[in-house]
C-alpha cells in the first residue's frame, strides 16, 4: 500500500510517498480502507519536533530519540471497512466509519488496522468522508478541555483564543452546545468564519487586546500560541479556569503559582483520548451541532505541500488529505 513516510525529523520535504506492507488484522480488529485523513498541528510538531519549550526531550523519548519510531503520521481518518476479524460483531465489511488512532498515528496511508472496540464509529450519514476525517483531533481535544478539565456549565462566559483553528473552531461549537456565551479571538480575515460557527462575539486581535476591554470570563481556552497566567488573570472571574491546550514548561510552572495566589485554576497538558468523547462528537455532528471547518484539500501525493501549509501557521480549521 502507499503511505506518507518520514524517517527523520525535519521540514515538510522529509515526508515522502512509499510502498509499505499492508496491515494484517487480528481476530478483534478491523481493516479500514482510508478515504480521507488530515495533517494536523500535532503532525507538524512530531515531524519537525517543534514542541513547546522544555518538552523536546520528553517528545524524543516518547516518539523516537534519533528518528521517529512511528514513521507514518496521521491521528484521524475516515474510510470503509475492508475486513473484520472473526470475533468482531460491532462492524461489518462495507461499513463507512471514522476513527481516531490518536497518538497511535498511522492514518496517512491507504489502510489502517484498528481494534473494533477502539475509537471507531460509523460515519454520520450527513457528513462526507472528508468532513468525518476532521471530526476527532479538534473535537475531542476541545471537548476534553472544556467538559472534563474545565467543567463548563450552562450560562458561563467563555473566551476562545485561536478560534479559527482546528481546536478553536471546535471549541466554539462545543461551548455553545453546553449553553455558554462564547467570544472568539482571531485575526481580521477569520472574523466572519468564527461568527458563522456560533460565536456570540468576536474579537479581532489585530485591533483589540482582550485584556484591556474590561470583560471577564469564566473560562479562557487558549487553543493557539502561548498565553501566561499573569496576562489572563485580570480577564478571569473568581474561580475562573485558564485552559492551555498547547503549553510548554514555563506555562506548566504557572499552575502551582496560580493555585497559591488566586482562586483561578490553570490547566495544561495533553488531552485525554476517550472513546466516549468520539461518540459524543459523532452525536453532535449527526444533529448538526458540530461541523468541522475545512480549509484545504490535498491528494496523498501532495501531502508534503499540506505539511508546508500547516507549517505556515495560518490555516483555518483542518487540512484534509484525500486518498
Amino acid at each position: 500500500m502507499k503511505a506518507a513516510v518520514y524517517e527523520r525529523y525535519g521540514p515538510p520535504e522529509v515526508v515522502t510517498i512509499k510502498e509499505v506492507a499492508k496491515p494484517t488484522i487480528t481476530d478483534n480488529e478491523i481493516l479500514i480502507r482510508v478515504r480521507a485523513t488530515t495533517v494536523s498541528s500535532g503532525d507538524w510538531r512530531l515531524r519537525s519536533l517543534s514542541v513547546p519549550f522544555g518538552l523536546g526531550l520528553i517528545c524524543r523519548l516518547m516518539f523516537g530519540f534519533f528518528g521517529p519510531k512511528k514513521p507514518i503520521l496521521g491521528s484521524e481518518l475516515a474510510g470503509d471497512i475492508e475486513a473484520v476479524g472473526k470475533n468482531v460483531t460491532k462492524f461489518k465489511i462495507g461499513d463507512a466509519v471514522f476513527a481516531f488512532p490518536g497518538i497511535g498515528l498511522g492514518a496517512h496511508a491507504e489502510y489502517r488496522a484498528m481494534p473494533a472496540d477502539g475509537a471507531v464509529a460509523l460515519k454520520p450519514t450527513n457528513l462526507s468522508y472528508e468532513q468525518a476525517a476532521a471530526l476527532c483531533f479538534g473535537g475531542t481535544t476541545a471537548l476534553d478541555f472544556l467538559k472534563t478539565k474545565g467543567s463548563i456549565r450552562r450560562g458561563e462566559t467563555v473566551l476562545i483564543i485561536g478560534a479559527s483553528g482546528t481546536v478553536g473552531s471546535a471549541a466554539v461549537q462545543i461551548a455553545k452546545r453546553f449553553g455558554a456565551d462564547v467570544t472568539g479571538v482571531c485575526g481580521t480575515a477569520n472574523v466572519d468564519l468564527v461568527r458563522s460557527i456560533g460565536a456570540d462575539s468576536v474579537i479581532d486581535y489585530t485591533k483589540t487586546d482582550f485584556t484591556t476591554n474590561g470583560e471577564r470570563y469564566d473560562i479562557i481556552l487558549v487553543a493557539a500560541g502561548a498565553m501566561s497566567f499573569l496576562r489572563c488573570k485580570g480577564s478571569l472571574n473568581e474561580n475562573g479556569r485558564l485552559l492551555l491546550v498547547v503549553a510548554g514548561l514555563p506555562e506548566m510552572l504557572q499552575i502551582p503559582w496560580a493555585s497559591l495566589t488566586s482562586t483561578i485554576k490553570v490547566v495544561a497538558g495533553p488531552a485525554a483520548e476517550s472513546i466516549a468523547d468520539v461518540d459524543f462528537i459523532k452525536g453532535m455532528a449527526e444533529t448538526g451541532a458540530f461541523a468541522p471547518v475545512i480549509d484545504r484539500h490535498y491528494p496523498l501525493a501532495r501531502i508534503a505541500e499540506a505539511h508546508a501549509y500547516v507549517d505556515a501557521g495560518h490555516k483555518k480549521g483542518s487540512v484534509v488529505i484525500t486518498l
